[in-house]
């Protein structure tokens, strides 16, 4: 059992809370910080253009006739968790409740997602589509949000934020896919590579901004009495996403390998598009401790989600609709 345990801590976890303690212990400072930016933000493009180059059109085009099962599984991530997230952030006090609030308006993870419903034996071809859909489509809706539900005492999206969304974000994602016939085999046959790429940029990105943030005084403003009533509002949030997406699943009659794709595409935030998405949007001393609550749901989703995954492999909750 602890031996399981510990398999949940994947080596990109340890990673991430190695370079949050690095950029603790040695954060950027001047012409350094400002080089570790641009780097940031050669991340932040190459990791958009590689979600575009991976999203194949085929996939798109296969999964479109399951629309009931997309539109749900949006509608859980830009409604009800931002409506869940209004809730929590109207309660919670200090400097986290905007990032808990950021975090509801992210879209869905795509490859742990896919890969917890390949565990649970759901509907793997649907997951990828309403992933994918949910990624492009939190491009745009995502910063619309950041606008309309923390535009009065958040950042707000400026005119050279939508410049930066559409220069960092949206063109390079555009240019991937297009790109995707000319470098899709290449990718294919270089899998470990891109992945490291990938996994790297975030990295990066997260020293970044967690470097600039511990300048400004990151952990004087945020006490462990705040991670810990962080931990707890993500804990909720994710159990009453969980339940609501079954039961949803249950009531519109869904077959339950499409059932679970709503379950695990419905409940996940992706730290791979949230980690840019807040480098974007917020000043560089904010990104950090916005990025906090992202990080610890990020954690704790992968650990709920690969034992219910299990569950369903050993057969737990097979009935239909569940």
């Amino acid at each position: 059992m602890i031996a399981r345990f510990l398999r949940l801590f994947e080596p990109f976890i340890l990673a991430l809370l190695g370079t949050v303690l690095l950029a603790s212990l040695l954060p950027a400072r001047g012409e350094a910080a400002r080089w570790v930016e641009h780097l940031a933000t050669a991340g932040i493009v190459l990791l958009f253009f590689l979600h575009g180059a991976k999203l194949s059109r085929e996939a798109i085009w296969l999964g479109a006739r399951h629309w009931r099962l997309h539109l749900a599984v949006l509608a859980t991530t830009f409604v009800l968790f931002p409506l869940l997230g209004v809730a929590l952030s109207t309660v919670m006090a200090g400097p986290v409740a905007a990032g808990m609030l950021f975090l509801t308006l992210l879209p869905s993870t795509v490859q742990s997602s896919i890969a917890f419903t390949a565990i649970a034996r759901g509907n793997v071809a649907a997951s990828v589509c309403s992933a994918s859909f949910s990624n492009l489509a939190g491009i745009v809706v995502t910063p619309l949000l950041v606008a309309l539900l923390m535009g009065s005492g958040g950042p707000g999206v400026s005119l050279s934020s939508v410049e930066s969304i559409v220069l960092q974000l949206l063109v390079p994602f555009v240019a991937g896919h297009l790109a995707r016939p000319l470098v899709a085999g290449w990718l294919t046959r270089h899998k470990g590579l891109t992945g490291l790429v990938d996994r790297g940029s975030i990295l990066l990105v997260v020293y970044a901004a967690f470097g600039a943030a511990v300048v400004e005084g990151l952990w004087r403003r945020v006490s462990p009495a705040d991670l810990a009533t962080v931990a707890l509002a993500c804990s909720l949030l994710l159990a009453a996403v969980l339940i609501a997406t079954k039961l949803a699943g249950r009531a519109m009659g869904l077959a339950r390998e499409d059932a679970i794709v709503l379950l695990f595409c419905g409940s996940k935030k992706s730290l791979a598009a949230g980690v840019p998405m807040a480098g974007v949007l917020f000043p560089a001393a904010q990104v950090g401790i916005v990025l906090l609550p992202l990080m610890l749901f990020h954690q704790i989703q992968l650990i709920a989600c690969a034992v219910i995954a299990r569950r369903y492999a050993d057969g737990d909750g097979a009935t239909p609709g569940v």
